[in-house]
């Protein structure tokens, strides 16, 4: 099988942080906002009921706090690399993430992404307001964004690859012509196709 879609989860894969933490870090809730992540990641929680409850700590942040983040997140080793082989291969790329298009987008300027999803933060008058706005970006809305992808990419399911690390990313993996675990949670590993530890592994997935 010659696959030509590859949709990546953001955070934990192809960076090493998680964006609401870091948001988080910045206010007074540091560690309740990574603790409620951690049991999101593995399940525990419901992830609307976590994010939720995560985006509202963040009420009255800043939106320079925006930046800051940014300069605070690290890309996991071979992220660049494995992208534009990708991309030199021909295969579509794209990214959606449970975390914000806010930071996802300026995150990944100019490594030319062919599809970008992710939740967006409410804010009024520079202030953060706790609330997202629009859809959030749970398990079936990242399986609505793989098949969306493929359809504006003219490109079969059968022939699509999902890349992800946490229980938020089962339905797309699960979906995926090839679904892979990176580093992944239990739930994940237990239905994925093929886990790795490292992300020039998934280029021997596109020939």
């Amino acid at each position: 099988m010659r696959y030509r879609l590859a949709l990546f989860d953001v955070d934990s894969t192809l960076t090493t942080t998680e964006a609401i933490d870091l948001l988080a870090s910045f206010s007074e809730y540091g560690p309740e906002v990574a603790s409620i992540t951690e049991s999101a990641m593995k399940g525990e929680i419901d992830f609307d009921t976590a994010l939720r409850k995560r985006v509202s700590l963040l009420s009255g942040l800043d939106v320079d706090v925006f930046n800051r983040v940014l300069s605070a997140t690290t890309y996991s080793e071979g992220a660049r690399s494995l992208i534009d082989s990708l991309r030199s291969k021909g295969v579509a790329v794209g990214v959606v993430s449970g975390g914000f298009y806010e930071i996802v987008e300026p995150l990944f300027e100019g490594w030319g992404f062919d599809f970008i999803r992710a939740n967006r933060l409410e804010y009024r008058g520079g202030k953060l307001t706790g609330k997202t706005a629009g859809e959030i970006i749970n398990r079936a809305a990242k399986f609505q964004a793989l098949t969306d992808f493929a359809s504006q990419a003219g490109v079969p399911i059968s022939e699509t690859v999902a890349i992800g690390d946490g229980s938020n990313d089962i339905e797309m993996v699960r979906g995926a012509g090839l679904g892979i675990s990176y580093r992944g949670k239990p739930a994940l590993r237990q239905i994925a196709n093929e886990h790795v530890e490292t992300l020039m592994e998934i280029e021997r997935f596109f020939i």
